[in-house]
C-alpha cells in the first residue's frame, strides 16, 4: 500500500509547453556583428554560385514548357501504376475464386458421399 502513487488532482495542466524555456539574456553587439558577417558571407557565396550558372535566361524561358512535360509524365506514371494495380487485383481475384471453387467442390463431394463421418 505504501508503493501506491495517487496522482495529485491539484496539479496545474501544462498549458504552455515551452514557457520559461528560453533564456531572456540580450545578445551582445559583438555576437550580432559576427552573425551579420556570416550572413553577408553566405549571401555573397550564393550570389556567386548563381552567377556561375550558364544560360539563366534560357532556363527561365523553358521553365513553363519543362513543367508541363514533367506534369504529363507524372500523369502517365499514375496511369501505368493504375494499370498495374488493376492487373494485380484481377490475378488475386482469379486465384481467390479458384480457391473458393475448389473448396466448394470438395465440400459438395464430402456431403454427397454417404461414408462421410463429419457431415
Amino acid at each position: 500500500m505504501a508503493d501506491l502513487k495517487i496522482p495529485s488532482l491539484n496539479k496545474k495542466t501544462d498549458k504552455y509547453l515551452f514557457k520559461n524555456k528560453f533564456s531572456s539574456k540580450k545578445t551582445t553587439k559583438k555576437k550580432l556583428i559576427i552573425e551579420s558577417f556570416y550572413m553577408l558571407i553566405i549571401s555573397c557565396i550564393l550570389a556567386y554560385l548563381n552567377y556561375l550558372i550558364p544560360n539563366k535566361s534560357l532556363l527561365f524561358k523553358n521553365f513553363i514548357n519543362t513543367f508541363e512535360k514533367s506534369f504529363l509524365l507524372l500523369i502517365d506514371l499514375f496511369g501505368y501504376i493504375l494499370q498495374l494495380l488493376l492487373v494485380i487485383a484481377i490475378v488475386i481475384s482469379l486465384m481467390l475464386s479458384l480457391i473458393l471453387f475448389l473448396g466448394s467442390f470438395s465440400r459438395l463431394i464430402k456431403v454427397l458421399r454417404q461414408n462421410s463421418k463429419y457431415f
